[in-house]
């Protein structure tokens, strides 16, 4: 399955970040999977603030990683980011199977010709 994270760490040193990417990352390796992309999104002010391990956060380090794996890695992952404290938050969504034809259908857009 094709999966996308998109995880947001405390600002503030970027090496935390490259170690949490790393981790993740390593976790994918290991049981099988293939890693798409790493794109570091940069610090950004937080929708709201957020507290995570008895700090309150305002602004966070956003990263987005792309990944094939099983179910399984992809719930190793899930459960590692949210064990970090480093990490304010992390979620993980579902893009594809895999499958030639499920990943060509993204990005089209289905336009109604009638007039309104």
């Amino acid at each position: 399955m094709l999966y996308e994270m998109i995880g947001i760490v405390r600002p503030g040193n970027l090496a935390e970040v490259k170690e949490i990417v790393l981790a993740a990352g390593q976790i994918v390796l290991r049981q099988g999977g293939v890693i798409r992309s790493v794109d570091n999104w940069g610090i950004f002010a937080l929708p709201r603030t957020i507290s995570k391990a008895q700090q309150l956060h305002h602004n966070g380090h956003y990263f987005c990683m792309r990944y094939d794996a099983s179910t399984a890695t992809q719930q190793t992952v899930k459960n590692t980011m949210s064990l970090d404290p480093r990490v304010i938050r992390s979620t993980s969504v579902k893009l594809g199977d895999n499958k030639l034809e499920t990943l060509s259908k993204f990005g089209q857009i289905n336009w109604l010709n009638s007039a309104v």
